[in-house]
């Protein structure tokens, strides 16, 4: 039954020693000798000498080859591309600093993209690619792509600020090098896309006062300010004199906010990054307080030590279109644009695409203007709401924003830079404004289900607030591009310094299992919220059940062990239900006041109306008083069987599709471990035992299937990490690989349980979960207009939130269907057919899908001025009228045909 682990011997152990950087050949280290390595490739040795390794590394990236050589494909020049990768995993696991990763790009000729992906298809054992492989090439790649996505908005941005000039093209590339000697220097955190970019902000209004006027275009010229005029020469000679020192200079307000309009960035946070982290480097580089440019030698020379102590790319080869980091066959700047033919020019409309930085800097300002008409202090409603409870709790509540908000600050600072505080205070009020408009909007939900005003109960709940703040955090911190979730393992990330979910947990020290109660509700309570914070949040969610909540000191281990001690009657979820459809009614306030343990067998009276909120005012004359018993733990649990079923059942699909008898019993089993052997679950994985349980019935079955195919399939599904199979507890804080668990815990704990699927009577197969669909509706998700491919609409929540400047700054394209826009003759039909709701009978099936009707032909309008109905030339505004007279033709056979069906409903018995 257990699977034999390839044992790679002492090449794959990862040495704990120091990194140590490597002296070059000289007389004590001479050159790698040919005849010394004579059982290797003369090539790989040749390049191993060019790129000047020392033995170890070479030793060690010929072994790593000769393990992966039989699994790779004969290519031209792929295996020299691919002794390249092996030099840097060697490089990596030996913590040996030998070459940077541009100098191992340009040796073996692959651009960053194309030698991520050949390092993905060497990993072809579970044991060839390290765990500290895997975290530096993670940071690596998010480094490079945050700094692929500055460096796009750079070019553009520069320009729309300076004239086609040679002295203006040398401005630009000191600019760009002294951008990245302050991101490497000022920033604790170089992958923060949000505080690099409003960095580089600072770095353009540095050059732009000190160039010539007559380099810059219209628009900065009129922004510079006169009071930051360059002094003459004299007065600069006289200001020396007077003062040596020369305090730090007012940040040029009027030209800063003309940046931060056209880069749709906010005015007070670049502030607070020029005044802090910018201002120390200007410092520190002697610039502070000067009006001279910086020297572009010196600026090179300064980044090229910086870069080498990195051991990672070489950004200037951006301004070169180097192809070790851009891809030459695709243009850096791209402009998408609808193709219409037959259209006049003024027509076209150009798009500009959703460039990571253009997508963050919008998510920032609309989340900004929802907050606006929010304050730092409870409401005028929410006051009432304190002051209506048995215990008062707007005390409590003021003492522990202010206590957590320290925490906050003090985190924010270790992980992106005590310079930076400043920026955690704006988003902690960000967070603040979200927390008190969440919580308003969940007490009158909650008044409006069980007409009480009294949740003294609920609002004296310290859990509830700080996981209700928590979760407000986290959306800012998600916005703001801080949150990527990583799930439980940071790709060896230091926990200090990354912002990604639950960075936040771990800061206010708050149980996964506490914080996921308030999810559902949070989503349900705010309306505003985007449909990638929406996904963001549902993405936590399912990484507190697949893993966060399962850690050692989770409160989950003892309220599943109180509930197993009243016995199987009272068990988490009862496997009765599991194909019953998920039900979304219950609230945060049921979850957060739901008894930690079912207590006694006895019936008992419900509380007093006046102090628990999920209790009704007073029970109904014929209600029966039931047990408490634990909601959050039953919910839970509910979630989780619709989720590990959903991922057994997409590897399942990817592996045995021939075999759709065995899908029931892996689940089975599956189920059994979660219901009964929960403890295997401390700190781990879900997939884990999802793995282990599809291996086990394989084995039992006699089924072929090798853990290393189930390692491949599982690498290529959504949301997975190779930690999570290479990286699993055996015991006592020792980590080894799935096969390894598998053997010496898995199968050790459930092999009486296994073996009884051999036999010809196996154990009743668990009923099969419902697959979970999201509970959460994407109201403000552009919706197309049936019949149209260039037609949208999408909910209008308040004139602030949805006017064009905030929506579409930079190309004012937004319509908005009751406002004054150009002519009303071109929209009029529009606005008539957008205004009815046939649209949603497409969007949600509200159609009988076994009429006997003919489906509807999709219709769209003309693209290039042939009619679809008779062929004939027609001009636009022509062609556009006709196909809303086809739509109204067709939303009228719809009417018709759901009202026969309606009545042929009726008429049956």
């Amino acid at each position: 039954m257990p699977p034999k682990k390839r044992n790679s011997g002492a090449a794959q152990k990862e040495t704990k020693t120091s990194i140590k950087h490597a002296p070059l050949p000289d007389k004590e280290n001479p050159d790698l000798s040919v005849e010394k390595h004579k059982e290797k490739d003369a090539d790989f040795v040749t390049l191993c000498q060019s790129l000047q390794v020392t033995e170890a590394v070479c030793d060690h990236a010929w072994t790593i080859w000769k393990a992966v050589q039989a699994s790779v494909e004969k290519v031209p020049d792929t295996e020299k591309r691919l002794w390249g990768v092996c030099l840097f995993v060697a490089v990596t696991d030996l913590e040996v600093a030998s070459f940077t990763f541009t100098q191992v790009l340009k040796a073996v000729d692959l651009n960053v993209t194309q030698f991520l992906a050949l390092l993905k298809k060497m990993d072809v054992n579970l044991d060839t690619i390290s765990t500290r492989v895997n975290s530096a090439m993670t940071r690596l790649e998010k480094k490079y792509n945050v700094s692929l996505a500055l460096y796009q908005r750079f070019e553009k941005t520069c320009s729309k600020i300076y004239t086609e000039d040679v002295k203006a093209k040398c401005i630009l590339r000191s600019s760009w090098t002294m951008f990245l000697l302050a991101k490497g220097r000022a920033l604790q955190m170089e992958d923060d896309l949000v505080i690099s970019f409003h960095l580089m902000v600072c770095v353009l209004e540095f050059f732009i006062r000190r160039c010539p006027p007559n380099m810059l275009q219209p628009l900065y010229q009129s922004a510079i300010s006169t009071a930051q005029s360059p002094p003459t020469r004299t007065s600069r000679r006289n200001q020396s004199k007077a003062k040596p020192c020369q305090p730090p200079p007012e940040v040029d307000v009027q030209l800063l906010e003309t940046l931060c309009k056209e880069n749709d960035c906010s005015l007070e946070e670049v502030k607070n990054v020029y005044q802090t982290s910018f201002s120390a480097f200007l410092d520190s580089m002697s610039l502070l307080g000067t009006q001279d440019l910086p020297q572009a030698s010196n600026l090179s020379q300064q980044y090229e030590e910086l870069y080498l102590k990195s051991r990672d790319f070489d950004g200037r080869l951006f301004l070169d279109k180097d192809e070790t980091l851009v891809n030459a066959e695709v243009e850096l700047m791209q402009v998408e644009s609808t193709p219409r033919k037959n259209q006049p020019e003024e027509d076209v409309v150009l798009i500009p695409p959703q460039t990571p930085v253009r997508a963050a800097m919008n998510s920032i300002a609309q989340l900004r203007v929802d907050l606006t008409a929010s304050g730092d202090q409870p409401s005028a409603n929410l006051a009432v709401y304190f002051k209506n409870c048995t215990v008062d709790p707007t005390k409590e509540v003021l003492q522990r924003v202010e206590s957590l908000s320290q925490l906050f600050f003090q985190r924010f600072g270790q992980a992106v830079g005590p310079r930076c505080v400043g920026l955690g205070k704006q988003r902690f009020t960000l967070g603040i404004r979200l927390y008190y408009r969440v919580m308003e909007s969940m007490l009158k939900s909650e008044e409006k289900r069980l007409s009480v005003q009294n949740f003294s109960k609920l609002l004296n709940d310290s859990t509830f607030h700080t996981s209700l703040l928590a979760c407000a955090l986290e959306v800012v911190m998600a916005t703001y591009g801080g949150s990527s979730t990583t799930g439980v393992y940071s790709n060896g990330v230091s926990p200090e310094t990354d912002l990604s979910f639950p960075w936040i947990l771990d800061v206010f020290q708050l149980a996964a299992f506490d914080f996921y109660k308030v999810i559902e509700s949070f989503i349900k309570a705010e309306p505003n919220l985007t449909k990638d914070i929406v996904k963001h949040l549902e993405r936590c969610e399912y990484q507190i059940m697949e893993s966060i909540a399962w850690r050692g000191d989770s409160p989950l281990f003892e309220l599943l062990r109180q509930t197993h001690e009243d016995g199987p009657v009272e068990q988490a979820e009862p496997t009765a239900t599991l194909n019953q459809p998920l039900q979304h009614n219950h609230t945060a306030a049921d979850l957060y006041l739901s008894p930690v343990r079912p207590s006694n067998r006895t019936l008992t009276a419900p509380e007093c109306p006046a102090t628990p909120p999920s209790q009704p005012p007073a029970p109904a004359p014929n209600q029966t008083p039931r047990h408490p018993q634990s909601k959050s733990l039953s919910v839970f649990y509910k979630k989780l069987y619709r989720l590990a079923y959903m991922r057994l059942k997409m590897l399942y699909t990817r592996l045995l599709t021939s075999h759709p008898d065995l899908e029931p019993i892996m689940w089975t089993l599956y189920q059994h471990t979660l219901q009964h052997e929960y403890d295997l679950m401390r700190d781990r994985h879900l997939d884990q035992l999802m793995m282990s349980a599809m291996y086990a019935i394989c084995k039992v079955k006699n089924v072929d299937l090798r853990f290393k195919t189930i390692v491949t399939a599982y690498k290529n599904m959504p949301n997975t990490n190779p930690e999570t199979f290479k990286h699993v507890l055996i015991r006592d804080g020792q980590y080894d690989s799935i096969i390894v668990f598998y053997n010496l815990v898995f199968m050790q704990k459930l092999k009486t349980n296994i073996l009884q699927y051999a036999s010809n009577r196996p154990p009743t197969l668990s009923p099969i979960p419902q697959i979970p669909c999201s509970p959460y509706k994407f109201q403000n998700s552009p919706l197309r207009v049936p019949g149209s491919n260039n037609v949208y609409i999408s909910p209008m929540k308040s004139p602030q939130r949805m006017s064009p400047g905030v929506m579409t700054p930079r190309t004012r394209i937004l319509v908005s269907i009751g406002e004054s826009f150009g002519t009303s003759d071109k929209f009029q039909k529009i606005n008539a057919m957008v205004n009815s709701r046939d649209w949603s009978l497409k969007r949600y099936g509200c159609f009988d899908r076994n009429s006997a009707s003919k489906p509807l032909k999709r219709l769209r309008f003309d693209m290039d001025g042939q009619d679809e109905a008779d062929g004939s030339k027609t001009d636009g505004d022509s062609a556009m009228i006709q196909k809303l007279e086809e739509i109204t033709s067709t939303r009228t056979r719809v009417q018709e045909q759901m009202k026969e069906d309606a009545e042929s409903k009726k008429d049956k018995p």
